[in-house]
């Protein structure tokens, strides 16, 4: 049996009645309190057009980061390729991880991470957009830190820089194509748990060594609201399940308060969407989340947890990750 790496994601949530600005400082705050607490990496997330998320430009945010930490590891989870020329996103990380050598991961995935109308916006073409490009984008962006294929353009920096590159996945597409590539790779088991099992099969059964990993490293990224009691994390989760609701039906907005997202009057369609989706998350006391990591463990054989909790208040958030810290990650284990 062996101990569990923990990571987190974090969305930089702006909480209604808050400004994007005081998402980024609460970020900031988060990053340093888990690298006190001995999580392995902090990551932020790439998305566009959503009121309710201000982590829209992740290398200028890891920038930041790493100048407010020392020893964690920070990375995108994801920078959305399709949004972006690869050589713009080579030069990024590569200046990142000339900044910060030894601390910067580069998790790429393929959906745009927005609607199409915004994503159109971004790269201003609609070549590139879509998933047939994505394999032949991400070798132009390894090509340009390896430089085992020659060409006219030499990231600089980027060339001989070594960020490590993961791929993200929701499905079985990119778990097939890390495979193959010998990268690391992690899944979106907090938005996507119906596939998590086959992906990850996939990608096990797909991997070759490669000059980035000898051995198959999957990780998976869980919901995880951790509060003294259950009934108090049932109350902090709400305004998450509130915002999945008004993403679904176009409308969304900054992260409802706990009190607006319990007396919102659920739908028994809506009611069953947000079961459905807490299905396999971790949600509750201390001996709660200890337990559904665990079976979350058990049934994945993940090499590494990543955390994402999206609740109304940062106090709450540091609070989570710091009972998780102190009463369930020394409880986690899995055969090794």
């Amino acid at each position: 049996m062996i101990n569990v790496p923990l990571s987190v994601l974090d969305l930089a949530p702006v909480a209604a009645g808050a400004t994007a600005g005081e998402a980024l400082r609460h970020t900031t705050e988060l990053a340093r309190r888990t690298e006190e607490l001995g999580y392995h990496r902090f990551w932020v997330a790439e998305h566009h057009n959503m009121p309710g998320i201000a982590s829209s430009a992740p290398a200028v945010l890891l920038a930041h980061l790493a100048a407010h930490t020392s020893t964690i590891r920070l990375g995108s989870g994801g920078v959305m390729l399709p949004n972006h020329a690869p050589l713009v996103v080579a030069e990024q990380f590569g200046t990142l991880d000339a900044l910060h050598p030894g601390r910067i991961d580069l998790g790429i995935g393929r959906a745009p991470g927005t609607d199409q109308v915004t994503a159109l916006a971004l790269r201003r073409t609609m070549e590139g957009l879509s998933a047939e490009g994505f394999p032949r984008e991400l070798a132009d962006l390894m090509n340009y830190f390896t430089g085992e294929r020659p060409g006219p353009i030499t990231a600089t920096p980027g060339r001989g820089q070594q960020p490590a590159i993961w791929l993200l996945g929701s499905s079985g597409f990119s778990a097939q194509l890390a495979g193959m590539l010998g990268l690391p790779f992690s899944f979106a088991h907090h938005f996507s748990s119906q596939h998590t099992l086959p992906a990850l099969a996939l990608y096990r059964q797909s991997f070759r060594p490669s000059t980035w990993l000898a051995e198959p490293y999957a990780m998976v990224a869980v919901n995880a609201v951790c509060a003294d009691t259950d009934e108090r994390a049932a109350w902090l989760a709400g305004p998450s399940a509130l915002s999945l609701l008004r993403l679904r039906s176009g409308r969304p907005g900054p992260l409802a308060t706990p009190d607006e997202a319990a007396a919102y009057p659920y739908t028994e369609v809506e009611r069953e969407f947000v079961r459905q989706r807490r299905e396999g998350q971790a949600m509750g006391s201390p001996e709660t989340v200890r337990r559904q990591l665990g079976e979350l463990l058990a049934r994945t054989g993940a090499d590494e947890l990543m955390l994402t909790t999206l609740v109304y208040d940062v106090a709450d958030r540091v609070r989570s990750y710091e009972l998780i810290a102190a009463k369930v990650a020394g409880g986690l284990r899995r055969d090794g």
